[in-house]
Parts: C-alpha cells; structure tokens; sequence
C-alpha cells in the first residue's frame, strides 16, 4: 500500500509546477504529437517516404540509435567514481546519470521500432514467442544487453529512490550487485553495437578492429555533456547541491575521453590516406567528397573542429572551470559526437555501395520529424523521472509519521538515509 501512495505522490509532483515547467513539457508533447503524426503516415505509406534507398538502407534513425546508446553508456563515467573510489560529490549525484541512462535506454529502443518497416514482427524476436537467435545472431546480443541494462538501471534506481522516501536504509546486498553488474553491460551495450558494424565485411568503412574503443570513448564524452547542462539547471532551479568538485571532475574525465577519441580519429585518417587502399574511399568521401559528391564533406570538418575546441577547452583547467567556456565546450562535444555518430559513420559506410554507385542521402521532413518526436519523448520521461526524484533527494518528498502519508514537504529537510549513505 505504501508503494501505491509513493506512485500517487509522484504522480502529484508531476501534474504540479511553474509556468516554465508546463511550457516545457507543453512544447515537448506538441513535438511527440507531431512525430508520432509522421509515424503514422510512414507506416501508412512504408519506408519510400524516408530517403533511404537499396544504396543506404541505415540512415538516421540508426545514427541517432548509435548515438543514444553512447549516452546510455555514459553513466558508467559516474557509476564507477561513485561506487568503486567511493567519490563524495560524484556519489551524490550519480543517480541523475542514472535517470539519463534509462531514458536514453527508451530512446534507443523507439529508433530501432520507427527503423522497422514491420514493425508489427516485433514479436519475432520475443523468447518463446518467436525465435531470438540467440546466441548466433549478433542482433540478438544488442537485444539482450539494452533490455538487460534499461531494466537493471529501473530496478536500481526504482528501489533506492523507494528506499529514500520511506526514510529507511537500502539492503546493500541487494544494490551492491546489481550496480556492479551494470557496469560491464553499460560498456558491453555499446560494444555490441560497434561490433553489429565491425563484424559487416562487406563495409569496409565500418570493418575496422579499433572501431569498439572508439565508440566507447565518443561516448564517454557525449553523455556527459548533457548531464553537465542538467546539473547546473537543477543547481540554479532547485536547492539541489550540486559541487564544483562533481561539475569539474566530470568535465575533466571528458577531456581525457575526447583526446583518446581524437587519437582513434586520427589514426583512422592515418590509415586510410597513408595506405592509399581502395577501401579508402569511404573516408575520401567523408572528409573531402567524390567529384560533385561533396555534401556531407562540411559536416565532418565540423565535427572534427568542435572536437578538437572543446578538448582544448576541457584540459585547460581555467576554461574548464569557467562557466561559459564550460558550457560552450559541452554544446561542441555533444555536437561534434553526434555529427560523428548520426553522419560520419552510417553514410560514408555505405557510400559508395557494393556496386560503386554514389546516392546522396539526406533525411526526408517524415524522418527529422519522427526523430523529433522521438528524442522530445526521451527529453520529457527525463523531465518527470527528474520532477520526483529530485524531491526525494531534498527530502521534500518522503513518508511523514502522519499515518504513513506521502507528503510533499515545505521546508528545508535533510537528504533521506537511502540517498545520501547509499552512494546517491
């Protein structure tokens, strides 16, 4: 019954804000209205009105799947600070990482469904239900490690956010665990998707050994950048105590994330262009185009430049300690990660195709709109996971003594025993 009243709170703390609160999550649902509009007419009408073709048949929702499964990732840049070194202003904060992890989780999962042309076989990859192929389909290995991973980030976060509302400490040979474990499948998640890639032969582009570290360490880096962003915003709207030490150890984790990013970047170009192989002409394309065929060429010099500003502005400790020039890096790390997963990997790997032939891809309306919705969903389940765990921290939501009622409190409370000893 206690359960049920902590839902029926959270539920209250939801439906309750400011002006700004109900702005946001207005605009947000106005965008997941319209995506789910143009889902509605690409199921109708099929997969012709994307702009994939024969020639590129992984575009950008695959892009943004790879993409969030980085960010997904990322909350192992808390996890293990907070847990294994026992790390104070880290271990106060790290169940936000956490919360980023899920709804990155739910994101990845929409972008593979929106991907499928039929989406209604679904059930053929359910275990009894349909047949897997597990463990010979590497499809199957990504199924397993994302489901595992979003349910093992619910489980924890879930019971340990129930735990601090009921004043009361969390079984640790419980958490314990399960924190551990999802260490290995927060990196296991984003290996296997390197690895759906790695292991196609017949793309050269993508048929490279260092491409797992590389995504691993892209994705050290762009999960962060939106995290460091939301700390500061619940810092600055909330009596959240967010340190400086948390923001800076973050942001200087980044740095060295990046700089091994770039390395791998860099000894890619190295081989490619050194090597003057044949299968070089993915990257010939990326970077500087085939004859007319110049269009994503602006994107990848984009991408590396963002790259290498924000890894100079995150080593420096004055600019990584400097507002601005903190928020600035995180914008061109987000962006430079992004342009490198959701363009610099899918269309240069598939242009030009198997038979030499170059089309030109670029996303319909129907495909930005979906990925609109898509990720707006992502922004608002993050929004409301944040609108009642946020209280719980503050311990402004919490069991009184009043007949065992969930109330939102008033004033200035302690943080609860289940957040603040139990690493959250």
């Amino acid at each position: 019954m206690t359960f049920l009243r902590f839902l029926g709170g959270a539920a209250g703390l939801v439906v309750r804000g400011n002006r700004l609160y109900y702005a946001w999550c207005a605009l947000l649902l106005v965008l997941v209205f319209v995506g789910a509009g143009a889902y509605a007419t690409q199921l109708r009408d099929g997969l012709v009105v994307t702009k994939m073709r024969d020639s590129v048949t992984w575009a950008f929702y695959i892009g943004n799947f790879t993409f969030l499964v980085g960010v997904a990732a990322a909350a192992v840049m808390l996890v293990i600070p907070a847990y294994l070194y026992d790390w104070g202003p880290i271990k106060e904060i790290v169940i936000l990482g956490e919360l980023l992890a899920i709804s990155a989780c739910i994101m990845c999962l929409i972008f593979v469904t929106v991907d499928m042309g039929r989406p209604d076989r679904f059930w053929h990859l359910m275990p009894i239900v349909g047949k897997l192929n597990f463990p010979g389909a590497l499809l199957s290995w990504d199924v397993v490690v994302l489901n595992a991973y979003l349910l093992l980030n619910l489980t924890i976060v879930t019971y340990m956010v129930y735990s601090a509302f009921m004043g009361r400490e969390p079984n640790h040979h419980f958490t314990w665990p399960l924190v551990i474990f999802s260490i290995p499948f927060a990196i296991s998640i984003h290996t296997v998707t390197a690895f759906i890639y790695n292991g196609m032969v017949a793309r050269p582009y993508w048929n490279a050994s260092i491409l797992a570290p590389k995504f691993l360490a892209s994705a050290f880096c762009s999960g962060p950048a939106v995290l460091l962003i939301v700390l500061q915003i619940l810092r600055k709207m909330t009596r959240l105590k967010i340190q400086d030490a948390a923001i800076w150890k973050i942001a200087e984790l980044m740095a060295y994330a990046m700089g091994i990013n770039l390395f791998f970047t860099g000894a890619e170009i190295f081989k490619d262009f050194y090597s003057h192989a044949h299968h070089a002409i993915h990257t010939q394309y990326f970077y500087f185009g085939i004859g007319a065929h110049r269009a994503i060429v602006p994107y990848a010099w984009m991408s590396l430049f963002f790259g290498v500003v924000a890894f100079l502005l995150f080593m420096i400790p004055a600019t990584r300690k400097n507002v601005v020039t903190l928020n600035a890096g995180c914008i061109l790390i987000y962006a430079s990660c992004y342009i490198e997963k959701g363009i610099g990997l899918l269309i240069p790997g598939m242009t030009p195709d198997g038979l030499g032939e170059i089309y030109e891809y670029t996303p319909s309306t129907t495909e930005v709109l979906v990925a609109a919705g898509t990720f707006s969903l992502g922004f608002l389940i993050y929004t409301i996971l944040l609108k009642v765990v946020v209280p719980v921290m503050l311990g402004e939501f919490r069991v009184t003594d009043l007949g065992d009622k969930a109330v939102v409190g008033t004033g200035p409370e302690a943080p609860p025993a289940g957040l603040a000893r139990a690493g959250h």
